[in-house]
């Protein structure tokens, strides 16, 4: 007996996530379009990338726009960052609530061009070279802090990759993490910058990885103890003579055969 086709549906978008994928694609067609096909200098594209020199002059608000930047002569860079989001991105809205996932995205999306740009402060130059290029962009980072986020939030779980491959919650930590340090490796340096795909994983799991997030855990935990010593400091000042405030005042019963009170009877 013949079996019919197997049932295949599609994550649905959720209203963060929906404006996010339309955004980042409508940006790169301007671009693509603009370069490609139109009379536009790239100065306005490498106006709105993390530059490092930039960054250090004062326009900190590049680590705002690098993220919304991609390729405009290369579709896959495009096409992974909205195929990432949109697989993994739809469930993780779902699961945090559009305004944490709101909150999410733009801290994953701007924190590890800020790492990347400290990093490369302490780093020699040799070295900085290598691990990103001088104008980096793109959303590969935040992607990135959306898988590791997705893996650590349902765990045990399965995603198919590329539509056809699955991957359990573990097997996508493990892919993420050794495709980007496979990269390292091969010396190829992505438009983001390989520290800041490393920074967007740790992101991901601090900020993303579980409900509260470890780094809301770890700030509860701290809020809790700082909430027990004040007890334990409270109660030992009630314990200490005095600590009320009151004074015993002398007074009571006299005992018997008092001087005072053979004074009184004569």
């Amino acid at each position: 007996m013949s079996q019919g086709p197997v049932a295949f549906s599609l994550p649905r978008l959720g209203p963060v996530l929906r404006v996010v994928l339309i955004a980042l694609f409508a940006i790169w067609l301007v671009f693509a379009l603009g370069l490609n096909w139109g009379d536009v200098s790239l100065a306005p594209f490498l106006a709105l990338t993390a530059d490092q020199t930039a960054l250090l002059s004062g326009q900190i608000w590049r680590l705002a726009t690098a993220p919304l930047l991609h390729a405009p002569n290369v579709v896959s860079h495009i096409l992974s960052a909205l195929l990432g989001l949109y697989f993994l991105g739809s469930t993780l809205e779902s699961r945090f609530g559009s305004r944490r996932f709101a909150s999410f995205l733009a801290w994953a999306a701007v924190l590890p061009y800020l790492v990347q740009a400290l990093l490369l402060l302490v780093l020699p130059d040799s070295l900085g070279q290598k691990l990103a290029p001088s104008s980096p962009f793109g959303a590969m980072p935040a992607v990135e802090a959306v898988a590791i986020a997705w893996a650590y939030s349902f765990r045990g779980q399965t995603v198919n990759l590329f539509f056809v491959l699955p991957v359990t919650s573990t097997g996508l930590v493990w892919f993420v993490v050794g495709f980007s340090v496979l990269a390292l490796i091969a010396g190829q340096t992505p438009p983001s910058g390989h520290l800041a795909l490393f920074a967007g994983m740790g992101v991901g799991y601090l900020l993303g990885g579980g409900t509260p997030s470890p780094l809301r855990r770890w700030y509860l935990a701290r809020r809790l103890q700082g909430l027990e010593r004040e007890v334990r400091s409270e109660r030992r000042g009630r314990r200490s003579p005095g600590a009320s405030g009151l004074r015993v005042i002398p007074g009571g019963r006299k005992p018997d055969g008092d001087p005072d009170d053979k004074k009184l009877l004569n």
